[in-house]
C-alpha cells in the first residue's frame, strides 16, 4: 500500500490544463483546502497499512476542463471510493461533479460530495451515491477534523465501497482548546517536573490539518535545552473560553517561558490584558511564516508585508519579544 500527495498549483493554473500524473488507487480524496488534504494523509499513515491505497488532490489543479478529463481517465479508474470537499456548493466546480458523477454512477463507485462550510447541501447529497446517513457520518468526521477523525472518514468510505478498513483507535473529536504534546496529541495537562516549564501557545487549526511538525520541534528543541515543554492551542486567544483558560491554567503553573506562534494581537477588544501575561514571563513571538523559504530568502526585506503585520508588528503591541522565524 502506498500514498501519493502531490501538490503543485497556483492561481496562475485555473485557466491552464493541468496533469497532476496521478496512478489509480483504491480511494481518491480531493479537496480545495490544504488543510483538509494534510489531515488526510495523517490519517492514512497513522493506519499503518490498515487503508487501502488512496490518491490525494488539490481541486485547484482540476479547474480546467481538460485537467478534469485527464484525471477522470487516468486516476479514477480502479477506485472503489471518492470523497470530495467542497467550499461553494456545486457551482464551485460545475464541470468536475459532473464528469466524477457520471464515472461513480457507471462504475458503481461509493461517491461522497460533502459541503467544507459546515452546511447542510442536498444538492450535493443528490449528486452522491451513498445514503444520507452514511453522508452525515463523513461529514461529521472531516468537520471534526485532526487525524484520527480522517482516518476514521477513510476507514467509513473504504467500507461503504466494500473494501477492508482496520479498526480506529483514539479520540475521533479535538477540543476547542487544550494541551498537546508531540506524539501523545491532546492531553490533560503538563506532567509535574522539576525542570522549568515552558508552554508554546499556537493554532487549533494546526492540530485539526495534522500539521503540527513547526509546532512539535519548538518542543523538542525547548526539551534538549532544559525546559519541561509542552503546546497550549486554542482557536484564537481572543476566544473568551479559550483565553478564560489559558489565564487560569497559567496563572496555576508560572512557566518560566511562552514561545507564541499565534499572530496578531490578542489583547481584547477594549484593550484587556492577552491571556498569556497571567503568566508573568517572558513571551517570545515566532513566525510561522505563510511565505516559501525560497522566496524569504531572496528577498531583501525578508518577510512580507503580511507577515510582517501579523507575526511581528501587531504582536509587539503586546509587548513580545520577536524571536525570528520558526517555518515556512
Amino acid at each position: 500500500m502506498h500514498v501519493v500527495f502531490r501538490e503543485s498549483h497556483g492561481l496562475e493554473e485555473t485557466d491552464t490544463p493541468f496533469d497532476l500524473g496521478q496512478t489509480p488507487a483504491d480511494l481518491v480524496v480531493l479537496s480545495f483546502s490544504d488543510s483538509d488534504l494534510g489531515a488526510f494523509a495523517a490519517g492514512w499513515h497513522r493506519a499503518a497499512g490498515a487503508l487501502p491505497t488512496m490518491r490525494l488532490a488539490n481541486l485547484v489543479a482540476l479547474r480546467h476542463p481538460l485537467s478534469v478529463d485527464t484525471y477522470v481517465e487516468q486516476t479514477l479508474p480502479g477506485a472503489k471510493g471518492i470523497l470530495i470537499r467542497l467550499i461553494g456548493g456545486e457551482s464551485y466546480w460545475p464541470y468536475g461533479l459532473a464528469q466524477v458523477q457520471d464515472f461513480a454512477r457507471r462504475n458503481g463507485v461509493a461517491l461522497a460530495i460533502l459541503p467544507a462550510d459546515g452546511r447542510e447541501d442536498t444538492r450535493l447529497d443528490e449528486l452522491s451515491t451513498l445514503p444520507k446517513s452514511t453522508l452525515r457520518r463523513l461529514q461529521t468526521l472531516c468537520d471534526a477534523g485532526g487525524a484520527v477523525a480522517a482516518q476514521a472518514a477513510l476507514q467509513q468510505l473504504a467500507l461503504a465501497a466494500g473494501l477492508y478498513a482496520g479498526p480506529v483507535v483514539g479520540d475521533k473529536t479535538v477540543p476547542g482548546f487544550g494541551w498537546y504534546l508531540p506524539g501523545k496529541g491532546v492531553v490533560r495537562e503538563p506532567a509535574s517536573s522539576d525542570r522549568p516549564l515552558a508552554v508554546v501557545t499556537f493554532y487549533r487549526s494546526y492540530l485539526t490539518s495534522a500539521d503540527t511538525d513547526p509546532v512539535d520541534a519548538l518542543i523538542a528543541a525547548l526539551e534538549e535545552r532544559g525546559f519541561a515543554a509542552i503546546g497550549a492551542y486554542a482557536a484564537s486567544l481572543k476566544d473568551l473560553a479559550a483565553a478564560t483558560w489559558l489565564r487560569a491554567e497559567l496563572t496555576r503553573l508560572k512557566p518560566a517561558a511562552i514561545v507564541n506562534a499565534t499572530a496578531f494581537s490578542a489583547k481584547g477588544a477594549d484593550g484587556s490584558a492577552s491571556p498569556l501575561d497571567a503568566a508573568g514571563c517572558p513571551v517570545f513571538q515566532v513566525a510561522l511564516s505563510t511565505a516559501r523559504k525560497k522566496d524569504w530568502a531572496e528577498a531583501e526585506r525578508g518577510l512580507s508585508p503580511a507577515d510582517l503585520a501579523m507575526h511581528v508588528v501587531l504582536p509587539e503591541v503586546d509587548g513580545r519579544i520577536f524571536a525570528g522565524v520558526a517555518s515556512f
